[in-house]
């Protein structure tokens, strides 16, 4: 973890762009993280689990001067339906277990280190136990279950977040807006893309070089 609250606003593309878009897209799809204005009724998190979830995702993504915590984004309840969505969908309980494994796993841990669940220890002691599991190249080997469960947390919490109406609103997207006059791409940017596009550029798509 940064020596700072959670991830950075900067840091969340490098985490979005490690995953393959397709499953970007897809929890996007599966529901938008937004508070519902009634009370919502979990279907995979009981009351334990439901306060680790909360306090865990605003440790990833706190609210800062740009944007609400994940929890006020509604991310939780994202990821109490995701979660039983892909369950239903994929008729097995792989990523129920691994979160919910993954939420005992940190109970364990805590508890050796602090003698408290993991919601109830410091913010200091939380961070410093996520430190352990949040940087696989360092993490020692008896956490790695610890790290593939914070990898796969973070993913979820960043897509369940940027799915959200606050989610959406901070990040530079600007489709779906009225444009009264199109004066055609910005003669510097279609010089960067034809120069790509030249030399073969890969992306999402692969693009052959022109004229081969």
């Amino acid at each position: 973890m940064p020596d700072k609250s959670g991830i950075s606003r900067r840091d969340i593309f490098q985490i979005i762009g490690s995953v393959p878009a397709i499953a970007a897209v897809k929890a996007g799809d599966a529901a938008a993280a937004t508070p519902n204005a009634g009370a919502y009724k979990r279907q995979t998190f009981d009351d334990h689990q439901w306060r680790t979830v909360r306090v865990l995702c605003d440790l990833i993504l706190p609210a800062d001067e740009r944007g609400p915590s994940a929890t006020a984004a509604g991310v939780a309840e994202f990821l109490d339906d995701w979660i039983a969505f892909r369950t239903d969908q994929e008729g097995n309980q792989d990523l129920r277990a691994e979160i919910l494994g993954g939420l005992m796993w940190l109970d364990h841990e805590s508890r050796k280190l602090t003698e408290k669940d993991f919601a109830d220890a410091s913010t200091a002691q939380q961070k410093q136990m996520l430190d352990r599991i949040a940087y696989p190249a360092r993490a020692a080997k008896d956490d790695h279950p610890g790290v593939s469960f914070f990898n796969e947390m973070r993913i979820l919490v960043v897509g369940g977040y940027f799915s959200s109406k606050a989610g959406v609103a901070d990040l530079p997207y600007l489709g779906n807006v009225a444009v009264a006059e199109w004066k055609g791409c910005d003669p510097k940017v279609w010089s960067i893309i034809e120069e790509r596009m030249k030399n073969g550029y890969k992306g999402i798509l692969e693009a052959k070089p022109w004229g081969a």
